[in-house]
């Protein structure tokens, strides 16, 4: 009853087997598998976090109270909360109840922790506060020690950026200065090194059926733990490699082609490329701490709304807003 659950995105039944274990498509999307837990995660990310700004903007009681509930909903409630684990995420028919690769799909929950920071001390009483932070920290051991989360911890491409952000943010929440300082080294010895060409792109990334909108994906993600780790001391938009290479790099690599899609050097994405790009943060938060003022107007005019229920999924920070210190302080 509490436990999240989907089905990978990329698997279909096998016509030669129609009985049989599904196969991959990769970038393909099959909408027939179970979603039903993503979308309300999903909804969850998109509602909690802007009632959070909006509470940090207008000071409305009313708007704080909401959030609080979402958070009592999903972390507290013996009788509504979620188990802090991802063990059935993205299984596959025939094959998997659960794989490490869905430990992407709880992105979504990087905003929501950072919004619960925020707003909780304010809007939860001791009690309730204790038991939030409390599910991040089950949830972030978790993480950090079954299979599936080191599988995801120490995968090659976005997907462990993705854990890093995720983990950055819990730890944040339920204060683990440790676990955020391991964090940031994996950004400096095994993301930028590993993942990053000497021109900035995504090699690995752009490998896949859809070249674009993974590459835009994964220079979010890093972007993102950038800005979530700055907190820590450690400035990782200013870290670069001898090369130069680092996440300046990657979004100079980047911006052309959001600029101007048509010029997109490499194949198209197999789905869903005519809804790129949308506004992102990445482009905001490099483009402040990069001293580019033309990312960040490029970062205005981009689409800040998208109906592509895939893009949604891709897009997990919405507001912008609460990744700065100045939200702390006006919370």
């Amino acid at each position: 009853m509490h436990d999240f659950f989907s089905e990978a995105d990329y698997f279909w039944p096998n016509p030669a087997d129609a009985g049989g274990p599904y196969i991959s498509r990769d970038g393909e999307s099959n909408p027939n598998n179970f979603n039903e837990h993503r979308k309300a995660m999903i909804a969850l990310s998109i509602q909690m976090p802007a009632l959070t700004a909006a509470w940090i903007l207008t000071r409305r009681r009313a708007y704080a109270a909401k959030a609080a509930d979402h958070l009592r909903a999903w972390f507290i409630q013996p009788e509504t909360r979620m188990n802090p684990n991802l063990e059935y995420a993205q299984g596959v028919h025939g094959a998997s109840t659960g794989r490490s690769y869905g430990i992407i799909d709880t992105v979504h929950l990087a905003e929501v922790a950072r919004a619960a920071t925020l707003m909780a001390p304010a809007n939860l009483d001791a009690a309730e506060q204790a038991a939030l932070k409390a599910w991040f920290r089950d949830y972030l051991h978790w993480l950090e020690t079954s299979e599936k989360g080191m599988t995801e911890r120490d995968a090659k491409n976005n997907h462990a950026v993705c854990w890093a952000l995720q983990a950055s943010e819990y730890a944040r929440l339920a204060g683990n200065a440790t676990a955020r300082a391991s964090i940031a080294l994996d950004y400096k010895n095994r993301f930028v090194p590993d993942q990053m060409a000497p021109d900035g792109s995504f090699p690995r990334e752009l490998a896949r059926t859809k070249p674009y909108g993974y590459s835009i994906f994964n220079f979010d993600m890093l972007a993102m733990l950038c800005q979530s780790l700055l907190d820590s001391g450690d400035d990782l938009f200013a870290f670069t490699l001898p090369d130069g290479r680092g996440i300046c790099r990657a979004a100079a690599f980047l911006v052309p082609w959001l600029r101007d899609k048509s010029a997109w050097p490499y194949r198209k994405d197999v789905e869903h490329f005519e809804s790129l790009p949308v506004r992102i943060p990445s482009l905001l938060f490099s483009g402040l701490h990069c001293d580019r003022e033309d990312w960040v107007a490029l970062w205005r005019r981009l689409d800040p709304e998208t109906a592509d229920r895939e893009v949604i999924r891709n897009h997990p920070v919405r507001q912008p807003l609460l990744w700065f210190r100045e939200a702390e302080a006006a919370a």
